[in-house]
């Protein structure tokens, strides 16, 4: 009769433990006792080492794992210094004359920045197998939500375990810990002056204005409304630019990159109900001109189909329906391509009337703007 009550405390106490908490939850420490190294035991870890580490041997661990901090704190410092010591050439510079300064420094960077993670990664090691107590722990799942006092025991058992960890009450490992993390929490930081200057309204600009012409990609020829005259024709387009003081090699890569755009000779009765009165000013005999940068991440969206009137980028599949604004029908972008306002000059050549009315490329280009 004894017996069976025992059993029955036993087993109520263990439906009453808390997940996460050690089996023995009567016991003032969540540790468990010195191990038997006879008994059965399917561990990590041996069963003659599922114990706490005694308070000497927890120093002796402190102290090796601090080492390996301040050094992991040493070799931060060494990565902000290699960093400013030999900086990346900042805008117009000329290149570093000796190309070994270039190996050297990414030699220090990658070497400082290896030795700081790696000198972190030790000492949590030694930290945790010479500090930290190792035992077993587990429970069946219990029905949630916890009832109070089951948060509230295992609120105790946290502050236990943390207690235990060393994290408190081992200062030295901590501090240095926090020392050694400082410079790498830096690093980002002071990368980000790879980044280059903020682009202003770089973006939001082009070469087109009012009265320019427009010429066949690759060419210098200019392009008349009746190089245009078969409905469905395209053309890749780019502003005429002539050589000067300016531009001495005529329009430059970045200048294309941002101000190339595709003329598409629409049948009269394909435009959509999207297209507003504006949109439909801007186009020029049927001639509607459309940015080539995809509104997604910034591909050509070279691809077009007359049957449909779809422009397609082959990246990642953004499709834009020209007879409707370049609206999107398809894809990851979120906004249609921008237009570009038409006219044409006495002699019939096509010109541009105005820039893009807003920027062209991804959005996130456009995000200081648009905030």
């Amino acid at each position: 009769m004894t017996d069976n009550n025992t059993n029955s405390e036993n087993e109520a106490g263990a439906d009453d433990r808390v997940i996460g908490t050690p089996s023995d939850a009567s016991s003032d420490s969540i540790v468990a006792g010195p191990a038997d190294p006879h008994r059965e035991h399917a561990g990590p870890y041996p069963a003659e080492e599922t114990h706490k580490h005694s308070e000497e041997e927890q120093r002796r661990g402190e102290k090796v794992a601090s080492l390996w901090f301040v050094i992991a704190f040493l070799a931060g410092i060494g990565f902000l210094v290699a960093y400013f010591a030999w900086p990346p050439n900042a805008a117009g510079e000329p290149a570093i004359a000796d190309p070994q300064i270039g190996q050297y420094s990414n030699m220090a960077l990658g070497g400082t920045l290896a030795l700081a993670l790696f000198a972190i990664g030790a000492g949590m090691t030694v930290w945790a197998r010479r500090v930290m107590p190792h035992y077993e722990v587990s429970s069946p799942y219990d029905e949630l939500p916890s009832a109070p006092e089951e948060k509230k025991s295992f609120g105790e058992f946290f502050m236990k375990s943390a207690d235990e960890s060393g994290f408190l009450k081992r200062p030295l490992m901590r501090r240095t810990l926090l020392l050694a993390m400082a410079p790498l929490g830096l690093a980002p930081i002071v990368m980000l002056r790879d980044t280059g200057p903020l682009p202003g309204d770089k973006l939001h600009k082009t070469l087109w204005e009012k009265g320019m012409h427009m010429v066949v990609e690759g060419t210098d020829r200019k392009i008349k409304v009746a190089d245009l005259n078969v409905a469905g024709g395209m053309i890749t387009a780019l502003p005429y630019v002539e050589h000067s003081e300016e531009h001495p090699h005529g329009i430059s890569l970045n200048d294309k990159a941002k101000a190339v755009v595709l003329l598409i000779k629409m049948p009269e009765d394909a435009w959509g109900p999207d297209m507003s009165d504006k949109q439909l000013n801007w186009t020029q005999d049927g001639i509607i001109a459309y940015s080539k940068i995809c509104t997604h991440v910034g591909c050509p969206a070279a691809l077009y189909e007359q049957g449909t009137h779809r422009i397609l980028c082959p990246c990642h599949q953004s499709t834009f329906d020209a007879a409707n604004g370049a609206k999107v029908v398809f894809g990851p972008a979120h906004r249609p391509l921008p237009q570009l306002p038409l006219t044409v000059d006495s002699e019939g050549y096509l010109v541009a009337d105005g820039d893009f009315p807003e920027a062209v490329g991804p959005t996130f280009w456009d995000a200081e703007k648009e905030a």
